[in-house]
């Protein structure tokens, strides 16, 4: 089974910072293929339709995978209805699936919207985030459980990544790993790509 992987970075992040995963997926035999974009100098429907030639020109007769990270994931469940071919998985690394406490707090502030732009508005918007399709593919999402808890941490006891709180990466109809990760490295953590792996190579595209 000749199956490609498009991977889309997360906010402020190059395609370099899915790179190592990428490196993974090539050596168990899944083609990965890295879209690259800019938060803060790019519109939303500008980004969806970049990301959907994207995936059509590097998967076009081949079954893929959709893997993102944070804001990455977000673009996926966008661009989803638009595909006229659905992908075999979706995988969602730290996903925010509503408008989470991070953006909502520092959605007002300038340096906020000058390296965000609209996608950072976005997601602090909770009727936006709300209105985005679910996939209707198996999905995984992966949340991570390293970030700080406790009296002085804003998230109070609930397992986060540091940016997201736990319960902020569920999603009606996708199975839930929690993983030992920051939100940053999560696209680097070896037991999420060898989940990826075993997760599709139990598909039948």
């Amino acid at each position: 089974m000749n199956m490609r992987a498009i991977l889309i970075h997360g906010m402020g992040r190059t395609p370099l910072a899915m790179g190592v995963l990428a490196v993974r997926l090539r050596a168990a035999g899944i083609s990965p293929r890295l879209f690259a974009y800019i938060a803060a100098f790019e519109r939303w429907e500008n980004c969806l339709g970049r990301l959907q030639r994207f995936i059509a020109k590097h998967a076009a007769s081949e079954p893929y995978i959709l893997i993102g990270h944070s804001l990455g994931s977000v673009l996926i469940r966008g661009v989803l209805p638009r595909l006229p071919r659905s992908p075999v998985a979706c995988f969602f690394l730290a996903p925010p699936t509503k408008a989470c406490m991070a953006a909502r707090k520092f959605a007002p502030y300038r340096l906020y919207k000058v390296f965000t732009g609209e996608m950072g508005q976005l997601l602090a918007n909770a009727s936006f985030m709300d209105s985005l399709p679910l996939p209707k593919v198996p999905t995984r999402i992966y949340s991570g459980i390293n970030g700080p808890r406790g009296r002085y941490s804003p998230f109070g006891n609930e397992q986060n990544d540091g940016i997201l709180a736990l319960h902020e990466t569920q999603l009606l109809g996708a199975s839930q790993q929690a993983v030992p990760s920051l939100h940053t490295f999560m696209m680097s953590n070896d037991a999420v790509a060898q989940d990826i792996v075993r997760f599709t190579r139990a598909l039948k595209p």
